[in-house]
């Protein structure tokens, strides 16, 4: 291994550690976070091809190449179903009571994520990833933050049974960006 992959493997953890500590609301942490094995990378990068290939969703395929080709590969994820208790409405309920009784039907669609999710979960997801990413960024480390890869990710259970929805972000350490100038999907 050389410096640079060894490097990579810090900051996937510095930017485990910046996406725990990045606010949340009411100071309640539903955040989910996992760097993943190169076996588990692996399982992703096929499950994304096959994802892809099946749906015709062009742009799992492209982006399973780039995870394929990761030095290493983060996912954080939300627990989208613990509601705040300050019942804004956000989540197109009046009340988090009625959120609570709508999240607790089984789901029935066949989507990536499960809703509903609370609006203030996600808006922490939002700033945890958003606080990765800068992490990757000021460490020089080229990354791509990805729905794809996270709902696939998620899918496969690397966050436990209690994520609703989840990003990745695909780290790699090269002379030109594997994330720049891809090729558009189809």
């Amino acid at each position: 291994m050389t410096a640079e992959k060894d490097a990579v493997a810090t900051v996937a953890g510095l930017m485990a550690l910046a996406a725990r500590t990045a606010p949340k609301g009411k100071g309640q942490d539903e955040i989910l976070i996992t760097v993943l094995t190169d076996v588990q990378k692996k399982k992703v990068a096929t499950a994304m091809q096959e994802y892809g290939t099946k749906n015709g969703v062009g742009f799992f395929l492209r982006d399973a190449g780039n995870v394929a080709a990761s030095d290493a590969c983060i996912v954080i994820g939300a627990r989208g179903k613990a509601y705040v208790g300050i019942n804004c409405g956000a989540c197109g309920y009046p009340t988090c009571a009625a959120f609570a009784k709508a999240t607790g039907k089984a789901k029935t669609q066949n989507t990536p994520f499960a809703g509903p999710n609370c609006a203030v979960r996600m808006t922490d997801l939002g700033i945890a990833v958003g606080s990765a990413a800068k992490t990757a960024q000021i460490h020089n480390v080229d990354n791509r933050i990805m729905y794809s890869a996270g709902s696939i990710a998620m899918a496969l259970g690397f966050l436990g049974r209690d994520c609703t929805a989840a990003y990745a972000i695909p780290l790699s350490v090269s002379g030109k960006s594997i994330y720049f100038d891809r090729p558009t999907s189809k």
